[in-house]
């Protein structure tokens, strides 16, 4: 384990008993002593802490930073208005996706959080694409995530001011005298807030913020579990570079601004590509939600076979989900079988389980939208 890196809070969750696994070159905490079930549950319930401190936090200066982000992606970073923050994905040339992450406007900068497993390589694609003129700042500093439906109760008590963000607003606030950059957001498909912290003084502001009646810490396990539900998408698993925006059911994030027809058409990697599947639908495979029956759970890697024992398919996450009391997965189908209500078939261990496809999120959001 020496050769892991560790978050500021590794000697916290030592403290608190986690079992720790290797995690995108971390050493993380994959659930404490409640159990990852309990813990899904809790978050679902009440308010859960995750240390996000893995992530990669950047901000990108220099002249129009938006302009030249949108050389990268093909999200709307132009039109984001200051104080909001959006989703957007790293394209390949081939019309893969590279990364997903999230764009803050910060005014006279953007500040990004990229995935802990992509970090290296999203910051080395930034430092090539983005003109010598800019500046790529990587930051150490602690990130974490408090989630879960009484979040802004928690909140409401340290730093009420942080309360009036809607979902994927952003702002400067201070907790206990400790300075924070506050997103709502998150990865569970509940209200929450993501705290991005200097990394000095994360173990402080975790220990306040563990100290409220509400909260629990929890682990990956549990973040897992959630986020399947919330259908959301895990990048190594559901996107990869062998996967398009639009097979990966992501069209949403391709601004309106950037397709073809739009003000910014283009201009991002894998453009041509990208654009020909968004206006002629031509793509010959989904992402789709799969509820399987039982309690079996599907898992990552099962393939999927249509009622003729055809091949049609892989899961790409799967496992049970505690708040559907099902099995929950996500996959790739041939686009025929990706309309809701269809039964396709997952191997597991030689037998075929049906499985139907569903319509994602399996949850009701939580987000709050003001």
């Amino acid at each position: 384990m020496s050769d892991l890196n560790r978050t500021p809070l590794h000697g916290l969750h030592m403290e608190l008993g986690a079992k720790m696994v290797p995690f995108a070159g971390y050493d993380m905490p994959v659930q404490y002593s409640l159990g990852v079930k309990k813990e899904h549950e809790h978050t679902r319930a009440a308010c859960g802490l995750f240390d996000v401190s893995h992530m990669g936090q950047v901000l990108l200066r220099g002249p129009a930073p938006g302009e030249a982000l949108e050389t990268l992606v093909p999200a709307d970073i132009l039109g984001l208005p200051e104080g909001m923050q959006r989703y957007a994905l790293f394209t390949a040339e081939e019309g893969g996706i590279l990364d997903d992450l999230m764009v803050v406007n910060a005014g006279d900068h953007l500040y990004l959080v990229v995935n802990a497993a992509c970090k290296d390589q999203d910051i080395a694609h930034l430092r090539r694409g983005i003109p010598e003129s800019h500046e790529v700042e990587v930051l150490d500093r602690g990130l974490l995530a408090l989630q879960g439906p009484k979040t802004a109760d928690v909140m409401s008590r340290l730093c009420p001011e942080a309360c009036e963000l809607v979902f994927m607003q952003h702002g400067h606030f201070s907790i206990d005298g400790i300075p924070v950059w506050i997103s709502r957001s998150g990865y569970t498909g509940e209200d929450g807030f993501e705290i991005s912290v200097p990394a000095d003084q994360a173990e402080a502001l975790a220990r306040r913020l563990l100290a409220e009646a509400e909260v629990e810490a929890i682990g990956l396990g549990a973040r897992d579990s959630l986020r399947l539900e919330a259908g959301l998408c895990l990048y190594g698993h559901d996107i990869d570079t062998t996967t398009t925006p639009v097979e990966a059911g992501l069209i949403w994030a391709i601004g309106k601004a950037r397709r073809r027809g739009g003000e910014r058409p283009g201009g991002f990697p894998g453009a041509d590509l990208i654009l020909h599947q968004v206006e002629k639908k031509d793509h010959r495979r989904k992402r789709v939600g799969l509820l399987g029956e039982g309690r079996a759970p599907v898992r990552e890697g099962a393939y999927l076979f249509d009622a003729e024992d055809r091949h049609v398919g892989v899961v790409t996450s799967g496992g049970f989900g505690p708040t559907v009391g099902s099995p929950v997965a996500m996959g790739y189908v041939s686009i025929e079988l990706a309309e809701p209500g269809t039964t396709v078939y997952a191997e597991v261990r030689g037998k075929r389980l049906p499985m139907t496809v569903s319509k994602t999120p399996f949850i009701t959001p939580g987000y709050h939208r003001g």
